[in-house]
């Protein structure tokens, strides 16, 4: 799935550290962290209607990732909102548009590893674009997937949790997915358990093994072993739990996707997308002609209600 130049973004302003500048202007030093050593954090947020959907659980999600990177200076949420104000306005947006939020580790007096290099402060980049969720609004043959080769680390090699900007594994695995026609790539844990796809959670919608023969149907996602603590994720799990919807956290093996009536993915540039084949199979009842299931809608609707009715007005 290939995103296409939206002439709107055409003249964006971009903010970095406080200074809005032309896109075709815009950058950053090559002694930033970021560009020697992928040394940044970054959220993706989504504005609807003048306002911020699960703003504050993103912010806080840098901050925490800053954190555990031992960053020495992380910008207040105060701070960092009222940049994600002032570029939004520069840039007349209210509505269908996409941020991403990278926070580097700073300049460095001279290149080099040593994070005691970075001593002028970190660099907060805040960059708005008018954009729709990129696997579009239902329709076709949804999302496909390819088993990718490449593994998620778990906790012991890079935690999860930190959503750092070394994107590398995500990239290769995304390769992977051109090469084979695929819209993503699914990638599996050390263990072989699903993890995530390289840009997305994942679900299923099955019968869970404890519950066999039973006619209910169940949300399943990976524990987040392998994969970051997923704001929309968590978005899904919380709307399951309030719509008396079953759901569970567990490893899913590539054989339960196979076998699954309903499969979806979850992310901020995506929202909720429906998935219809994994590796060449289609995911439901028809695996000849896969299409949306019921709990997959359903799910799609209540989501789409939360980020009418939620959210933190920063534009008017």
């Amino acid at each position: 799935m290939l995103q296409k130049f939206n002439d709107q973004n055409r003249d964006l302003l971009v903010n970095i550290n406080g200074s809005l500048i032309h896109r075709d202007q815009a950058g950053v030093s090559p002694f930033d962290s970021a560009v020697q050593g992928g040394d940044a954090v970054w959220e993706g947020l989504r504005l609807y209607d003048g306002k911020i959907f699960t703003l504050d659980e993103h912010i806080e999600r840098l901050r925490r990732s800053a954190r555990a990177l031992a960053f020495t200076q992380i910008p207040s949420r105060d701070d960092i909102v009222a940049e994600i104000k002032k570029t939004l306005e520069a840039n007349h947006m209210r509505d269908g548009v996409h941020i991403r939020l990278t926070l580097t580790r700073g300049v460095k007096i001279t290149s080099g590893m040593d994070p005691r290099l970075n001593q002028s402060g970190p660099t907060l980049i805040v960059l708005a674009e008018h954009k729709a969720p990129v696997y579009g609004d239902g329709d076709g043959a949804g999302v496909t997937l390819i088993t990718s080769s490449i593994r998620r680390f778990p906790p012991d090699c890079m935690d999860p949790n930190i959503h750092h900007n070394n994107l590398i594994q995500s990239i290769m695995a995304k390769v992977e997915a051109n090469a084979a026609g695929a819209d993503d790539a699914l990638m599996l844990d050390q263990r072989g358990f699903v993890a995530e796809t390289n840009a997305t959670h994942i679900f299923i919608v099955s019968e869970h093994p404890a519950h066999a023969g039973r006619p209910e149907m169940v949300v399943q996602t990976p524990r987040t072993v392998a994969c970051p603590e997923g704001i929309t994720r968590q978005v899904v799990l919380d709307l399951c739990e309030a719509n008396a919807v079953p759901c569970v956290e567990r490893d899913i093996s590539l054989t339960h996707v196979y076998n699954a009536a309903e499969c979806f993915t979850t992310g901020t540039m995506g929202e909720i997308a429906w998935v219809g084949r994994v590796d060449g199979r289609g995911i439901g009842p028809d695996p000849d002609k896969p299409v949306m299931g019921p709990v997959t809608r359903r799910l799609r609707a209540l989501f789409r209600a939360k980020t009418n009715a939620e959210g933190v007005r920063v534009v008017d």
